[in-house]
């Protein structure tokens, strides 16, 4: 008999480290499935074939990947050929809505059993998205708990599994160093984003803010963490003009992460993160206008920053597109930092978001629906 197989597509930093779990937890549970991957480095090194590395491509925005519509075209060419050559036994889908809903229609047409992990935001935008899902799907496997509701009224079949990150983040430091003498150091994170366009748009920000906490805070010492497809070189301009001393983080298991006080962080994961981690930051965020404009005209939440979503009001700032200036991060991320109390309070109730993403095994329970519907 044929081992079965499967092929799980991703193409951003999140769904990579995901999906790479979720290879992690599949191969566990069926040791003879063959996997297949397009992703990113993690998915890469968990895989058993790799098609191709589309985190690197780093897509960002409504009008960027236009510029790159041959390269989609082929890729989605190279999907097309594996599920025709290979008849997979399931297709598990990760976030990444604008390509893996075609890859889904191709899998749909042959037949293939289709499975999405990690929903599209469809509750903060373009809510139609459920509709057309309906059509591709077996199974939405999602992440935040309100996301069942919305999938399941529209007929398709959901299960809320909890939240990866859970598995993942080491345990929260028990409290914060809240500097309580001048001369201790206040650690300071800068995560300008996890796609070159937005590290380009957010390091002179978030350099410039730190410049200015310093002078008012001089202990303060800041790290650059770095996403896996951010390069080197790419981060080597910024760290000219008396930068040379800020220290560029790459890791896998948070635990310098964990040891921050603070952070300054573009919008993303990176903010869900911090949270689940109980690191007060700023959060600021940085578009071409163009892109800032269609954003604003479908986005239907009131927040950027996961953790006010999760919580249902500002638990941390905010600042987008022109808020986004140096004065105005300063000004919100002074507030935060020279009151002790308010700083531990804020810490105490970004930890307690983890009460409602579930419990840890997110990855796990997700295989066991997968493997539940491969054919």
């Amino acid at each position: 008999m044929t081992p079965k197989n499967i092929l799980i597509v991703a193409g951003d930093t999140s769904g990579d480290l995901h999906g790479a779990h979720l290879i992690q937890e599949l191969k566990r549970l069926s040791p003879e499935l063959h996997i297949a991957a397009m992703g990113g480095k993690h998915m890469e090194r968990e895989s058993d074939r790799f098609l191709f590395d589309l985190v690197a491509l780093g897509a960002a925005g409504f009008s960027e990947p236009i510029k790159r519509f041959f390269v989609w075209s082929r890729l989605l060419n190279l999907a097309r050929r594996y599920l025709d050559d290979k008849k997979p036994s399931g297709l598990v889908t990760i976030d990444f809505y604008g390509f893996n809903h075609q890859v889904l229609g191709l899998a749909r047409h042959r037949k293939i059993p289709t499975f999405y992990y990690i929903s599209p935001q469809v509750w903060a935008s373009r809510p139609g998205r459920v509709q057309h899902l309906a059509k591709l799907l077996e199974h939405m496997i999602v992440i935040f708990p309100f996301e069942a509701d919305i999938y399941r009224q529209a007929g398709i079949p959901c299960t809320f599994v909890g939240h990866p990150l859970l598995d993942i983040l080491p345990e929260p430091r028990p409290s914060p160093s809240l500097i309580p003498h001048p001369s201790s150091p206040l650690k300071i994170g800068i995560l300008p984003g996890s796609r070159p366009q937005e590290v380009n748009r957010h390091m002179p920000l978030f350099l410039e803010t730190f410049k200015k906490i310093q002078k008012e805070i001089p202990s303060a010492q800041a790290e650059i963490f770095a996403a896996p497809q951010i390069s080197d070189e790419s981060l080597k301009p910024y760290l000219k003009n008396g930068w040379g001393h800020l220290t560029v983080v790459r890791e896998s298991n948070y635990q310098k992460r964990a040891d921050l006080d603070f952070a300054l962080t573009s919008s993303g994961t990176a903010t869900l993160e911090n949270a689940l981690l109980g690191i007060p930051m700023t959060v600021a965020y940085k578009m071409p206008w163009f892109t800032y404009w269609i954003a604003k005209s479908i986005i239907r939440v009131p927040h950027i920053a996961m953790a006010n979503i999760l919580a249902g009001h500002r638990l941390v700032p905010e600042l987008i597109q022109s808020e986004a200036v140096p004065e105005r991060v300063l000004e919100e991320s002074l507030h935060q930092l020279k009151d002790r109390n308010n700083l531990a309070n804020l810490r105490k109730n970004l930890l307690g978001l983890r009460k409602s993403l579930g419990a840890p095994g997110a990855s796990r329970r997700a295989a066991e629906v997968i493997l539940a519907g491969l054919k």
